[in-house]
């Protein structure tokens, strides 16, 4: 096993942040995410991780788009801005989620392909089942040091659990 950190100091704290692009809840989660970013900067690892949930029927391209835009190198800002519209995500369904892609500046016809030829499913499929196996329920989940944090129901005091553990984490 290769180590590429210096022996001794801790590596970047890994947070999954389970997450689906049509829900409420993800878009007010997003202040969070930033404060996070704010506060540990490449200290903290946060990745994006996909649980669409059915009663979103856009939820699901929307997340093989996302990892399009991962390929395209702007992962998080084109989940940003998918986030920061989710009624017009449910309103546009997939030409909302190429408009996005054009806005951004990012490849649009191949956001348009993606979707058609589902290159991305395998990945979203993966995450999904992941998630159910860990015992995400619902989004957004957070996962930091083998601790599930549900933020569905309420995401009080959350921040501040994640910012404990990490503070632990990187003090170690």
């Amino acid at each position: 096993m290769s180590d590429s950190q210096p022996s001794g100091a801790p590596g970047p704290v890994v947070l999954e942040v389970w997450c689906e692009l049509q829900c409420p809840d993800c878009r007010t989660a997003l202040d969070d995410v930033r404060a996070l970013r704010a506060r540990y900067g490449d200290r903290m690892d946060i990745r994006l991780r996909h649980f669409p949930l059915e009663k979103h029927k856009h939820a699901f391209a929307a997340a093989q788009a996302v990892e399009e835009a991962v390929e395209q190198g702007q992962g998080w800002p084109y989940a940003e801005a998918v986030l920061a519209r989710t009624e017009e995500l449910e309103r546009r369904g997939e030409a909302f989620l190429v408009q996005t892609a054009k806005e951004l500046g990012l490849d649009a016809e191949e956001f348009d392909t993606a979707l058609i030829d589902g290159r991305h499913i395998l990945i979203v499929d993966a995450d999904q089942a992941e998630g159910k196996a860990i015992g995400v329920t619902g989004t957004p989940t957070y996962v930091i040091d083998g601790e599930r944090l549900d933020g569905g129901k309420s995401q009080e005091g959350l921040r501040e659990r994640i910012e404990e553990i990490a503070d632990r984490l990187l003090a170690g």
